[in-house]
Order: C-alpha cells, then sequence, then structure tokens
C-alpha cells in the first residue's frame, strides 16, 4: 500500500533528515516507528501524509504518487487537533461537513462513532470541558467518521495517564479487528509499540539510509502485554533503540 522510494529530505538550512531512504507497507499491516529522541520519526509520518514532500525520491500510497494529503489518510496528532469552540458532536462532524455529506447521514455516522468509542454522553460538550481520553476519543472518532483506508498517528497517548492510555491502545486493537485498516503509529514509548505494531520500525539518528524491522506478529491480542514474548520484544526493540542511538544505522 505504502512505498517510499529513494527518499531523502533535509529542513530548509539543517542537516539531511533521509537520504535515499526506502520502506515499504502492505496493506492492512499494523507498524509502529520508534526510535532515539530526534531520529526523524514525526517527519517520516507527515512525508507520508503529504504535509512535507521529499527533495528527492517519491512517496507513494496505492501506486498514487503523495503530492499533497489524500483525502483517504486519517490523521491523529497529539494534541488531538479539536476546534475550541465546537462540541463533540460538531467536532465529529467537521470533516463529513467539509466533504458535503448531507444531514441525515452525516448524523447517522457521528452517532454511530461516538457510540462506538463511547462519547455520545458528551456529545454537547466542549473540548476544554472533557477529560484527556475523552478529547482523544473525540479525535478518534472526527477521523474515523471518514472511513480512512490509511491511519497515521503522531503519538496519540503520550500526555495521558497510564490507565487511559493503555485503554485507548485497546480500543485501538479492536478497532483494527473489526476492518481492514492500515496503520502507522510513531511513538516513543517501546511498550506502546510492542502492544500495537504487529511490524516496528526502528529509525537511526540522521541521515537515515535504512531502518531496522522486528516482526511481532503476537501484537493486535488483548492479552500480548501479560506474556512472556512481550516482554521479550520490548528488551529486543529497547536493545535495538540503543544500539542505533549509538552506532547510526540499523
Amino acid at each position: 500500500m505504502i512505498r517510499v522510494e529513494n527518499v531523502s529530505f533535509a529542513y530548509p538550512g539543517k542537516e539531511v533528515v533521509f537520504q535515499s531512504f526506502s520502506w515499504q507497507v502492505e496493506k492492512g499491516e499494523s507498524w509502529a516507528i520508534i526510535g532515539p529522541s530526534g531520529c526523524g520519526k514525526t517527519t517520516l509520518l507527515y512525508l507520508l501524509a503529504g504535509l512535507r514532500l521529499p527533495q528527492e525520491g517519491a512517496v507513494l500510497v496505492n501506486g498514487q504518487m503523495v503530492r499533497r494529503p489524500r483525502r483517504q489518510t486519517g490523521l491523529i496528532l497529539q494534541d488531538y487537533g479539536l476546534l475550541p469552540w465546537a462540541t463533540v458532536h460538531q467536532n465529529t462532524a467537521l470533516g463529513l461537513t467539509i466533504r458535503g455529506v448531507r444531514e441525515p447521514q452525516r448524523q447517522a455516522i457521528v452517532t454511530q462513532w461516538l457510540a462506538r468509542l463511547d462519547i455520545a454522553d458528551v456529545s454537547a460538550q466542549y473540548p476544554s470541558q472533557l477529560s484527556g481520553g475523552q478529547r482523544q476519543r473525540a479525535a478518534v472518532a472526527r477521523t474515523l467518521a471518514l472511513e480512512p483506508d490509511l491511519l497515521l498517528m503522531d503519538e496519540p497517548f503520550s500526555s495521558l495517564d497510564a490507565l487511559t492510555r493503555e485503554g485507548l491502545q485497546n480500543m485501538v486493537i479492536e478497532l483494527g479487528i473489526e476492518s481492514i485498516l492500515t496503520s502507522v503509529l510513531v511513538t516513543h514509548s517501546i511498550e506502546e509499540a510492542v502492544f500495537l505494531g504487529k511490524r516496528i520500525l526502528v529509525l537511526p539518528l540522521p541521515p537515515i539510509t535504512q531502518g531496522t524491522v522486528i516482526d511481532n506478529p503476537l501484537a493486535g491480542q488483548l492479552r500480548y502485554r501479560g506474556q512472556p514474548e512481550f516482554y521479550r520484544t520490548c528488551e529486543r526493540v529497547r536493545q535495538t533503540v540503543e544500539r542505533v542511538g549509538h552506532d547510526g544505522q540499523g
């Protein structure tokens, strides 16, 4: 589904982040991207989203070059991105309204997702009145209401307390079971990467020419956190992150 082909990228006046970097994601896969602080995880996500464009090479989704944000790509950010002057219902309906979805259908879609994410009871409230977990659920509802085929997430749960974070991670697992959705998660949490990513891309410090891929087939199971293999995989990822942080390319 995603092909990153010989991509080179640098911010103006700064060092190169990616240099002839290639990577591939198949349809329906769930990936987690992790690496040392400042390694370019979010930059890669923005390249996939069409929010940044490479100076060389190409990013393709379903065979089409990404030159701008796609309608079928959903993006969930750490700061939620909710409009403070709009209610939960209005925020969830925003993308549908922009796309011209008519009221009866729009109402049905919004109602479905608010109920699915267990925030129907706060639909008339504003973001400032919500807990962090409720705000993130509203952001997820707004994104999934648009029925994306690709879901990109940039550290969406990092500011939440441990129990709320685990609950939302479980929700992501359940949503993945219900639909064939390709997902890419950027995180600084090793445990989150191992719980959510069936494949894990470990990025070294720039300039990045390649990453290290760790297969994690047991991810996607709600009971995975309590299994010995979970802790073994966490340790393997931790060692890889430490190694590439010291040695450079994986």
